[in-house]
């Protein structure tokens, strides 16, 4: 079970922060973007740690207050439910 959980967690993550590096990318291009709810999904749904590697490498939505309270949201959920996975 453990090892589905990581596999899941590391695929999830890598994923996340590839979507970022490619939002960030097409905004610098003028490009069409990739909607803050997806990412805040892929957040919400365990991609949290990419989100946050995504931000800081890519110097992306980082400065959108709303944006980062929600971010902020679903890491809270996300540790929450690894505590509960954990403790019970």
């Amino acid at each position: 079970m453990w090892t589905t959980v990581l596999l899941y967690y590391l695929v999830l993550n890598l994923l996340t922060f590839c979507v970022y590096g490619i939002d960030k990318s097409a905004a610098k291009r003028g490009k069409w973007r990739i909607q803050e709810s997806t990412l805040h999904v892929l957040s919400l749904l365990g991609g949290w740690f990419g989100a946050m590697l995504g931000q800081s490498m890519f110097r992306h939505k980082t400065r959108k207050f709303r944006f980062q309270l929600v971010f902020w949201v679903t890491f809270l959920v996300n540790l929450f439910c690894l505590l509960m996975l954990v403790f019970y």
